[in-house]
């Protein structure tokens, strides 16, 4: 008993890479929110220990709170997944449903910051060439 929860509380980069995995997070955009080197976030999720303020803020980052961090395991995520995703009815309401809290592994913001980019990049050449005339 004394070992599962010696591993429980152990290595508590493994359990931030983990979640940053299952969150659809490259370890860049994590550095990135982070304002430190992708580099520093390879080695923070080699460390066992990570001091509490580093935790709180990559807890934030992640969106979950350095609690669930700590007490992170993969049984209790798969139980979670298993829970959820087990329908034995035939009219597909946890499928509608699952499909109701999609959340996409690309960051909505910056596909639409570059949609807008290149619309403006192409507007400002429509008026040159209108200019040209």
């Amino acid at each position: 008993m004394e070992t599962s929860e010696k591993t429980n509380r152990m290595h508590l980069g493994r359990k931030i890479s983990r979640i940053r995995e299952l969150r659809g997070m490259k370890q860049e955009a994590l550095a990135t929110e982070l304002g430190i080197s992708q580099q520093a976030i390879s080695k923070l999720e080699q460390s066992e220990e990570v001091e509490d303020s580093t935790l709180e803020k990559i807890a934030n980052v992640l969106g979950v709170t350095p609690q669930a961090i700590k007490e992170y395991s993969d049984e209790a995520v798969f139980n979670i997944i298993s829970n959820t995703f087990h329908n034995t009815s035939s009219d597909n309401s946890t499928l509608i449903a699952s499909s109701l809290n999609y959340q996409p592994t690309f960051n909505t913001i910056e596909k639409i910051v570059e949609l807008y980019e290149r619309l403006l990049a192409s507007e400002k050449e429509k008026v040159e060439l209108l200019k040209n005339k």
